[in-house]
């Protein structure tokens, strides 16, 4: 069977009784065309089976109307609904998206280079680690950059993230004040500025009220290292009587280490408190204290800042920090003031 002869916007105009630009208009964003127009155009269209190619009006407009969306740990539970918000928000304004999947050890140079190679119009990393030479190189090729949850000081990067310290520092007063005396802190990737600012705040919210992190260990964001992680903590004593994980993702983890592995009994044995507050930390299994990041509201910030950036050509770096807010559940053990 031959393949039918592809329909052009000539052949849309013609049946319409429009111009050509009138039917380019039509299927460009914010293009302005009247209502009476419109309507024609996409009667004419349906009957055709006319769609517009979005490779030909990139050459047209020198725009290919691409995102790259650049993030690691997709078992993180925090980074899927960040995935989802922003491609449903970059979609409604008409933007395709590219999806690369970074190790946030892994080969980064290499993945940059294949997006460069995309002709994106912008690139919004989620979670892989982005070094000041990469940056500058996408502020030279004039490709706009948006980190989300992340910080950084690079010259042209855009950033939009959490107040991870105050988060920590919340953590660390409060199980302070519940009389915890053995506190762990299972940290993210050392290169995680996320976890460095949430350890930091656990440090001084402890040290207000006189007390100290015991012990650090590492859990890198991953639920099987999380796990390996508490399990060392309790191969000897002193043993923890609170654990602050880095993310949801990794206090779930301890959860099911401390009950299934270790016979210990949330939050009568072991507190214990996670960032982010992922669906799952709501779940009556668990019910996880944790300090809540907005996902709606760093999305909305990260996705306008970037499409703002496209649109005008104005890469100055911008940073905003976002508020959290503290979730108590039932994984820390309850106190009363005196």
């Amino acid at each position: 069977m031959k393949r039918k002869p592809a329909i052009t916007s000539r052949d849309v105009a013609e049946r319409a009784g429009v111009s050509q630009s009138a039917v380019s208009r039509c299927f460009s964003t914010n293009a302005s065309i009247s209502e009476k127009t419109k309507l024609k155009v996409l009667q004419a269209a349906k009957e055709l089976g006319y769609r517009p190619n979005s490779i030909a009006r990139s050459l047209i407009t020198r725009s290919s109307r691409t995102i790259a969306l650049v993030l690691s740990h997709l078992d993180n539970m925090f980074y899927p609904l960040v995935l989802e918000k922003a491609s449903l928000r970059f979609q409604a304004e008409d933007y395709h998206l590219l999806l690369f999947v970074v190790p946030e050890e892994g080969d980064f140079i290499g993945v940059m280079d294949r997006i460069l190679q995309s002709q994106v119009d912008g690139i919004l990393m989620m979670s892989a680690s982005l070094t000041s030479s990469l940056a500058q190189e996408c502020v030279d090729t004039g490709i706009p950059v948006v980190l989300i949850n992340r910080n950084v000081d690079f010259a042209g990067v855009s950033q939009v993230y959490s107040d991870n310290y105050h988060g920590g520092y919340w953590v660390g007063s409060y199980l302070a004040m519940g009389g915890h005396e053995q506190i762990a802190y299972l940290a993210g990737l050392k290169s995680s500025s996320t976890s460095r600012h949430r350890y930091q705040g656990l440090v001084d919210g402890l040290a207000s009220l006189g007390k100290q992190c015991q012990v650090i260990v590492q859990g890198d964001y991953d639920f099987e290292q999380a796990r390996s992680a508490t399990l060392q903590l309790f191969s000897e004593p002193p043993y923890p009587d609170a654990i602050f994980a880095a993310s949801d993702h990794m206090a779930i983890a301890v959860i099911e280490t401390l009950r299934h592995d270790l016979g210990r009994r949330v939050p009568e044995d072991v507190s214990v408190v996670g960032f982010d507050d992922t669906p799952i930390a709501a779940w009556p299994s668990y019910r996880l204290t944790t300090v809540r990041q907005s996902v709606d509201q760093m999305v909305e910030e990260a996705t306008t800042l970037l499409i703002k950036q496209i649109r005008q050509g104005d890469f100055r770096a911008v940073s905003r920090m976002l508020p959290v807010t503290p979730i108590l559940r039932d994984s820390v053990r309850q106190f009363t003031h005196e």
